[in-house]
């Protein structure tokens, strides 16, 4: 495999928990690793993100096959699975280690970003304005073992997380239609 083709995106939507599923199942995706990003502290823990004293927020970091799965489409996706109009968290989880935010790596990121963040504001499929953030990636930390693939080894808890968070509620109210 040429692991030269492949490229990373790292998106923050709330509980990285509930970021994985959407993006590890499309085609082209080699791997999303749940962890920490955009912070002063070198190797935080969980509790210590929690604590919203580091800086970081939760993410995932996609590696990504760009001939199956372009940037662009990534950016979509992501859009579907958050509230783009609450910086403050998302959903069930407040605090500046679940505010909504795209992180690129490159300068063909930020503009594809910024094109689709603009083109969703103007959508008008929301009356608010859209404030996630967009910000260069900065060192990307993974998160302990028990965080990685929790959809696929807690499926109870995962379903029961996103419905009961109100994710699942808004992403088939807001997004219906796609």
């Amino acid at each position: 495999m040429n692991e030269e083709k492949f490229q990373k995106a790292i998106f923050a939507g709330g509980c990285f928990w509930c970021m994985v599923k959407p993006f590890d199942t499309q085609p082209g995706i080699k791997a999303v690793v749940s962890g920490y990003t955009g912070g002063h502290t070198v190797n935080p823990t969980y509790e210590e993100v929690c604590s919203d004293k580091t800086g970081h927020t939760e993410a995932v970091q996609i590696t990504f096959d760009p001939e199956l799965m372009s940037y662009e489409d990534l950016v979509e996706i992501y859009w579907r699975q958050t509230d783009p109009t609450d910086a403050s968290g998302q959903f069930a989880d407040k605090g500046s280690s679940y505010r909504p935010v795209i992180f690129y790596d490159n300068e063909e990121q930020r503009q594809v970003a910024e094109s689709s963040k603009l083109a969703l504001q103007n959508s008008g499929r929301f009356k608010k304005m859209i404030v996630t953030s967009i910000e260069p990636a900065e060192s990307f930390y993974p998160a302990e073992t028990y965080h990685q693939d929790f959809y696929k080894k807690n499926p109870a808890h995962y379903s029961g997380y996103s419905k009961g968070s109100g994710r699942i509620r808004f992403i088939e109210k807001k997004w219906k239609d796609k």
